[in-house]
């Protein structure tokens, strides 16, 4: 290797030496992150402000199915049955990927011919009430552990109610 390779070869190691060292010591001025400033109090930039919860705020109210499955409109329930629609039919004997809903209150469960239920929905309950499918529809996972049904449920009392109610239309 000659002296002027050499000389190169030096130069550039000194030079990012040189260009590591001094951008070590930039970013340590920029961005210096040690003890000094920390632990010590500062103003918020923005605060939010929450009020603690005490005891004095009411429970909410709970509400009766059997009150509200009274006052059930069975035309809002008709609309609500379009979450069922694509896997339940109407029409009686017409089983889909669940079985079919005509006449479903008040029916025994299990007793849709030619559809395989789950063992642990036929040992929930005897009758499809509507107590007990408002226990279902609120979340069939819960209700009956082991079903075969996916379905989430519907989190709403009103639109468990106005279904029952429109599906004991459906005879």
């Amino acid at each position: 290797m000659d002296t002027m390779t050499f000389t190169k070869v030096v130069g550039g190691f000194c030079g990012a030496l040189l260009i590591f060292l001094l951008g070590n010591w930039a970013a340590e001025i920029l961005f210096h992150v040690g003890p000094a400033g920390h632990g010590e109090d500062h103003a918020a930039g923005y605060e939010i402000v929450v009020e603690e919860a005490g005891g004095d705020a009411e429970p909410a109210e709970v509400l009766d199915f059997a009150a509200v499955y009274a006052a059930a409109d069975a035309a809002k329930g008709e609309k609500v049955y379009g979450k069922c629609r694509a896997c339940h039919k109407l029409d009686d004997g017409a089983n889909g990927t669940g079985p079919h809903l005509f006449g479903v209150v008040d029916r025994a469960v299990g007793s849709a011919a030619g559809y395989g239920y789950s063992g642990s929905l036929v040992a929930v309950a005897d009758v499809w009430s509507p107590e007990n499918l408002n226990g279902f529809l609120e979340n069939p996972k819960s209700y009956a552990p082991g079903t075969k049904m996916g379905f989430s449920g519907l989190p709403k009392i009103e639109d468990r109610a106005n279904l029952i109610a429109y599906l004991a239309t459906i005879k």
